[in-house]
């Protein structure tokens, strides 16, 4: 198990206690309901979005997609890969497969952040159906154009980092 595994479940830990101090058996109970209900649903989607992050590897021109955005792809590769990551639709099942295969096709840290950033601050799908509904459009042309260059000045910051050499996990490394 390794570290961030270890921290989870002490978090969990101290939160179980809080619960069951605040709340009693019931909280614990409630909550381990919820819990499950989750990770039932999340079970029933995951081999779908790994079979599919799998089948895409073996499709998409991974040396192809290197040179757009690759680390030596600079402002533009960030820059194309926050739109691509603005205009994905779906939730965390699809941006992070995507962003794994853009991993193993070569994609820098800054373009892989941007990526990622990209789909959590526009996710269009989420602007149409969600925001722009609730909140009406004129909070979400603010809130877009307040958060617009976010996602670039994100993979910016990881391009000026000392990150050093990030390899692909080695469960894409087929």
């Amino acid at each position: 198990m390794n570290n961030s595994y270890m921290i989870v479940w002490v978090f969990a830990a101290v939160l179980l206690i809080l619960v069951y101090r605040k709340k009693g058996y019931v909280g614990v109970k409630k909550s381990t309901f919820f819990a499950g209900n989750q990770a039932l649903s999340i079970i029933k989607k995951m081999p779908f979005a790994l079979l599919t992050a799998a089948f895409i590897t073996q499709l998409v021109p991974i040396e192809e997609l290197s040179q757009i955005v690759g680390p030596q792809s600079g402002l533009f590769g960030i820059f194309i890969s926050a739109l691509l990551g603005g205009l994905l639709p779906g939730g965390p099942m699809t941006s992070f497969p995507i962003a794994l295969i853009f991993f193993a096709g070569g994609a820098g840290a800054p373009q892989i952040v941007a990526f990622l950033s990209g789909w959590s601050i526009f996710a269009v799908h989420r602007v149409l159906v969600f925001e722009a509904p609730a909140m009406g459009w004129n909070f979400v042309i603010i809130r877009l154009v307040s958060c617009a260059a976010l996602p670039i000045l994100a993979g910016l910051i990881v391009d000026w980092l000392p990150v050093g050499d990030i390899t692909v996990p080695p469960i894409l490394d087929f």
